[in-house]
């Protein structure tokens, strides 16, 4: 669990670099040359395919661990006090990986498979006049897709918070001396991230950015 979700957040930071480049403002010029650099290297297009068994493996890690924790324990406290030794966000982890779950599903169907259907239809004459960048575009002109992209970046947020130092503990990385660099790292990492992917529908549908 905690090797998938580190290599989840590794790309992560590869995915919101080349999303970024809409901030430039160029009418979409460097974002999409960014954007069929990643889609036509053949290297990154084979660490696609592990990048989607990542995902998978990870999906099933989280539900086998909620399983085995429930079976653990059929029978509840009687008294309980998870606020005074766990954050909510950390018992919730379930709920806020099937809400992700439930954004990727969109995220994916919007625009993981267009740009895949002019890569490859018609042996890829459609992909030159593909153009991401307006399609984003258009689609963040919808105010409840903006208010569903935010609702999935706030799920990230937290899922974000505690899965970062959480898959460190996983492997065993847990120390007096570096768990609160690694939490401060965590803590850092989420909100640059987060605040970029929200920003991008936002600016669209504001019309920060042309």
């Amino acid at each position: 669990m905690g090797l998938t979700g580190l290599f989840l957040i590794s790309f992560l930071i590869v995915h919101v670099g080349v999303n970024a480049c809409i901030f430039v403002n160029d009418g979409g010029e460097t974002f999409n040359t960014a954007a069929r650099f990643m889609s036509h290297n053949w290297i990154l297009r084979i660490m696609e395919i592990g990048l989607f068994a990542g995902l998978i493996l990870h999906i099933v890690q989280g539900f086998m661990l909620w399983k085995n924790n429930s079976s653990a324990r059929p029978v509840d406290y009687n008294i309980k006090k998870a606020n005074k030794n766990s954050k909510w966000y950390s018992r919730s982890m379930g709920l806020l990986g099937t809400l992700l779950l439930f954004f990727l599903i969109i995220h994916v169907s919007k625009f993981f498979v267009s740009t895949k259907i002019a890569l490859y239809a018609n042996g890829g004459i459609n992909d030159a006049s593909h153009n991401l960048y307006l399609e984003m575009k258009e689609e963040f002109q919808t105010w409840w897709v903006v208010l569903i992209y935010i609702a999935g970046v706030v799920s990230l947020f937290w899922h974000l918070l505690h899965g970062f130092q959480s898959a460190f503990q996983t492997l065993g990385i847990n120390h007096k001396r570096y768990t609160p660099i690694i939490k401060a790292i965590g803590v850092g990492y989420t909100i640059i991230v987060c605040i970029l992917f929200a920003l991008m529908p936002i600016s669209f549908y504001l019309g920060w950015i042309q």
